[in-house]
């Protein structure tokens, strides 16, 4: 087997022992399916509760998305007003920062008392813990757009505008392609966390009554799928990546 094609398929090969290894583990202490439900236990439960785990996670998926669209929207414009002004640059982002180190979970009760029970604050709550890392991301790469690129560009008769435009936004794609893949996965772990407060629907209300009901299979069940819908989104974004910013990976694609 290749290195190139090792590497390809060295997450499937470490899932599958850590897989084997869990189940080993289960089966050889005799531990108990409603302290920690071995991967067979989550397979049974999840194709025998299939329907139900489908519809949560089709809930949770067009929240998830509603919630990172909107973080997306607003990430990129924030984070081109920061990053193309040093004033706004200073002032904002430490304020910012601030902002993101907050504990989102603290504002979904706020949220249910604006919004109700229901889809609101979940998307909400996917956008609040979702859009800061897009926001820094196109806010640093404008920001550290180089002085004498700049320079040059001014001398051959570049307005500030078509610096920023035409330089400094594809400059910051790499940086926003990363920012994606982090805030996807945050966006999730938002939702899930609203829902198994404010909401009768959605894998977070899914693993609060499979928690409640000792179906830990069930709950193992509904956080593989949580996982596997972040996973796909991720990998949806690095190929979206790699054919759009091919110019900034050259040194990897020869290895």
């Amino acid at each position: 087997m290749t290195s190139r094609r090792l590497q390809a398929w060295s997450p499937w090969i470490l899932l599958v022992a850590v897989i084997a290894l869990w189940q080993f583990v289960c089966v050889a202490f005799n531990i108990s399916e409603f302290i920690f439900p071995s991967p067979l236990r989550i397979w049974t439960q999840m194709v025998e509760y299939r329907a139900i785990i489908a519809a949560h996670a089709w809930r949770t998926y067009w929240v998830t998305m509603a919630g990172f669209g909107l973080a997306i929207v607003v990430g990129v414009l924030l984070g081109f007003l920061i990053g193309s002004s040093r004033l706004a640059y200073a002032a904002v982002y430490p304020l910012m920062t601030a902002f993101n180190a907050l504990p989102k979970a603290a504002f979904v009760p706020i949220l249910v008392v604006w919004f109700g029970i229901g889809a609101g604050p979940a998307i909400l709550t996917a956008f609040l813990i979702s859009f800061f890392p897009i926001m820094v991301n196109i806010a640093t790469g404008l920001a550290t757009l180089e002085p004498e690129l700049e320079d040059v560009l001014r001398v051959l008769g570049a307005k500030r505008w078509d610096v920023l435009v035409k330089v400094g936004l594809p400059r910051s794609m790499p940086h926003f392609y990363g920012s994606l893949k982090v805030a996807i996965t945050l966006a999730f772990v938002g939702t899930t966390v609203s829902e198994m407060t404010a909401s009768n629907e959605g894998i977070g209300y899914l693993l609060i009554s499979a928690g409640s009901a000792m179906q830990m299979g069930l709950a193992f069940a509904g956080l593989v799928v949580v996982g596997a819908m972040a996973m796909l989104m991720y990998e949806l974004f690095s190929y979206i990546e790699k054919h759009t910013t091919g110019w900034a990976h050259r040194g990897s694609l020869g290895q």
